[in-house]
């Protein structure tokens, strides 16, 4: 048996979760010029919520592939796939293709964290892997942060197309280091795939994201996607592992955490789409000023989760969680507020800061009492289903409003075709007065899209308010090697 280097093994894996944590905010700094070059706004949205919505509904599959087949091999297939989607996308002649190929592209990301997480806790200790959690944790902000800004500027000087093909050198050095450096003992498990749920579940929101399109459309898809739903439910109650073992959110802990999740998950991915793109086409700014307009986010999101877990002994679960929720719901609704034409970019800046600080805040608590209230063998999956939610909010909210924004423009009277000359180098060719009306209409349209950003979030921080009062257990001690019994229930405060 070969020897796994462990020190190369974790940067390989760091690596690749980098690329895919990044690749949602350079592709949101990125997505205005595309729209600029290749057309179809009205499809906007659909090239965030294809990469959401495959990424997310194969996570649990890949989860239970990496015991079926060992994690090697599966983080191997998945950062490959993961390339092949990138080069198609940067090779895609319409938005209709780009979309196809974002959807490729997420099949590959869905295996990077579960799979990078699981190898972590394969090779680590209890104590080495809390330490380890805290640079996977900084990973994720630096990516947050630098995303937008390597987008912009990648954008400005090479083309969009090169914030996919930027991946491929990176990711190919992760395979090579990974097929290298780690080696693992593979240990079979008898699991069953529960791919009919993955199926009804992605048919759900498909069927709903296509009932966004038109009231024409929602008459049949909408009635389509509660079927599905139901269907959905039937199978996860009778398969023998489910999706989601729904018995779980008969906890209120779990329930509420989790549609509070959806809800900030749809607001916080909606700012990170729409906000660049209002940058871009109504303030007449460049890809990288777009992209500096979200990068603030990225900042106070682990400052405040570093701070929240210091204040969680002294404040309590529920206090943090509604402070933090209320906290993006201000910040939201100043969005839709003050993001008017003529307005400074350190607006936008300003208030996306604010919204990272309140979802760092929120975020930490509800983790730790969602893992703190269930058993050591369920709190993978609690924790999984909980971050299922959030991710799949975001991709409901994201094509959802897509649909919202291309509606709403056309009932303006503006054609789409016209109106994405603001997003590219025809903007400078276009007479001042059809420029001034062109971005009033999307303003209008915008300004619908964020105050239904607002309204998302002000639902989340009203869910929050049902959150229970719970005080911070003491932990058993884990013994090296094997999880502990399971965690004493959380008492009322």
């Amino acid at each position: 048996m070969r020897v796994t280097h462990r020190s190369w093994t974790v940067v390989a894996i760091l690596l690749s979760m980098f690329l895919a944590a990044m690749e949602m905010t350079v592709v949101s700094t990125a997505m205005p010029t595309v729209v600029g070059d290749l057309g179809g706004l009205h499809l906007y949205a659909w090239a965030f919520a294809a990469y959401m919505l495959t990424s997310t509904v194969t996570v649990p599959i890949y989860g239970k592939l990496a015991d079926l087949r060992g994690r090697k091999p599966v983080m191997l297939f998945g950062i490959a796939l993961f390339l092949v989607g990138s080069f198609a996308c940067g090779h895609a002649d319409s938005m209709a293709e780009l979309i196809g190929f974002r959807a490729l592209q997420g099949l590959g990301a869905g295996a990077v964290q579960p799979i990078g997480l699981t190898i972590v806790g394969d090779l680590f200790d209890a104590r080495q892997r809390a330490r380890m959690q805290g640079i996977f944790g900084a990973v994720w902000g630096l990516a947050g942060l630098a995303g937008p800004l390597l987008g912009g500027a990648i954008v400005h000087s090479l083309g969009w197309r090169w914030v996919f093909y930027v991946n491929l050198p990176f990711g190919v050095g992760a395979m090579a280091v990974l097929a290298w450096a780690y080696h693992e003992r593979l240990e079979r498990h008898s699991h069953k795939l529960d791919l009919g749920g993955a199926a009804l579940l992605t048919a759900t929101v498909l069927l709903a994201l296509l009932g966004s399109r038109s009231p024409r459309a929602a008459m049949f898809a909408i009635p389509a996607a509660a079927l599905a739903l139901a269907a959905f439910v039937a199978v996860e109650r009778r398969v023998r592992e489910p999706l989601f073992p729904l018995d779980l959110f008969a906890q209120r802990v779990i329930a509420v955490a989790s549609a509070s999740g959806a809800l900030v998950g749809a607001a916080m991915i909606s700012m990170v789409t729409f906000v660049p793109l209002w940058v871009q086409s109504v303030l007449g700014a460049t890809p990288t000023q777009a992209g500096a307009s979200i990068a603030f986010m990225a900042v106070g999101w682990p400052i405040a989760s570093a701070l929240s877990g210091r204040l969680l002994p002294a404040l309590g679960y529920r206090r943090l969680v509604r402070g933090g929720l209320g906290l993006v719901a201000l910040a939201a609704i100043a969005l839709a507020l003050l993001l008017r034409p003529g307005v400074r970019l350190l607006v936008p800046q300003l208030l996306t800061f604010a919204y990272g600080l309140g979802l760092g805040f929120a975020n930490t608590p509800l983790v730790i009492a969602v893992q703190a209230s269930v058993p050591w063998n369920r709190r993978g999956v609690a924790t999984s289903s909980t971050m299922f939610f959030r991710t799949i909010g975001g991709t409901l909210a994201v094509g959802i409003l897509g649909g919202v924004l291309a509606n709403t423009l056309a009932a303006s009277g503006a054609s789409a075709e016209v109106a994405e000359k603001l997003l590219g180098p025809e903007r400078a060719l276009l007479p001042p007065a059809l420029v001034a009306g062109l971005a009033s209409s999307l303003q209008g349209a915008m300004s619908t899209v964020f105050w239904a950003v607002a309204a998302i979030a002000a639902a989340a921080f009203a869910v929050s308010l049902l959150f229970p009062r719970l005080e911070l257990a003491p932990a058993p001690a884990e013994p090296v090697g094997q999880g502990p019994g399971p965690q004493p229930p959380l008492a009322p405060e």
